[in-house]
């Protein structure tokens, strides 16, 4: 899964270093990636029309080949800039999260369940979005009331929690019951 802007931050970190066309901007970004994911022309061809419309980026005229490549505008960078903001926002709520995690496993010893990333899911992609989004949720969820619990005990919380997971637990192994029952 693609982190909401990570698309535009590239393209437009992309365009900050040279004029480049759309098929090079998608090749660009998979090198970054050192291979791991490779944008559609869905995607970039799109935002940089958005970004074209928005006066972001220009493009140059056709070249000698008939391509046409895109250069970044100053309202652009100012964009860029932006993005560049948010994106080390993010970087700062993951590795919090991440720091956040590793306190908890060391004084807890649990070790999160391989279904919580990705390449474990080989279901039809939009039910795995779908239970990916649920598993994040339920994650962060989970480790922002021991985070409050942390700084704030209570005795009551804690045992709701609990009572909550059992009945959560108890639930989801009636569900493999009944999906080793349907072989």
């Amino acid at each position: 899964m693609v982190p909401k802007g990570f698309i535009r931050y590239q393209v437009l970190e992309s365009l900050n270093q040279k004029s480049m066309s759309g098929s090079e901007i998608i090749n660009e970004i998979e090198k970054k990636t050192n291979g791991h994911w490779k944008p559609s022309p869905g995607s970039i061809y799109p935002l940089l029309s958005w970004l074209q419309d928005n006066g972001h980026v220009r493009e140059l005229p056709t070249d000698q080949n008939g391509m046409k490549r895109y250069e970044l505008t100053e309202n652009g960078k100012i964009l860029l800039d932006e993005q560049k903001g948010i994106i080390e926002e993010q970087r700062k709520r993951i590795d919090e999260q991440r720091r956040s995690y590793m306190n908890f496993r060391k004084h807890t010893g649990f070790v999160g369940p391989p279904f919580m990333t990705g390449p474990w899911f080989h279901f039809p992609s939009e039910e795995s979005v779908k239970v990916r989004k649920s598993i994040r949720g339920l994650v962060a969820a989970f480790f922002e009331l021991g985070e409050n619990l942390q700084t704030n005990f209570s005795e009551q919380i804690l045992e709701e929690a609990i009572k909550v997971l059992d009945e959560t637990t108890g639930k989801i192994e009636e569900l493999n019951k009944k999906s080793r029952s349907q072989k």
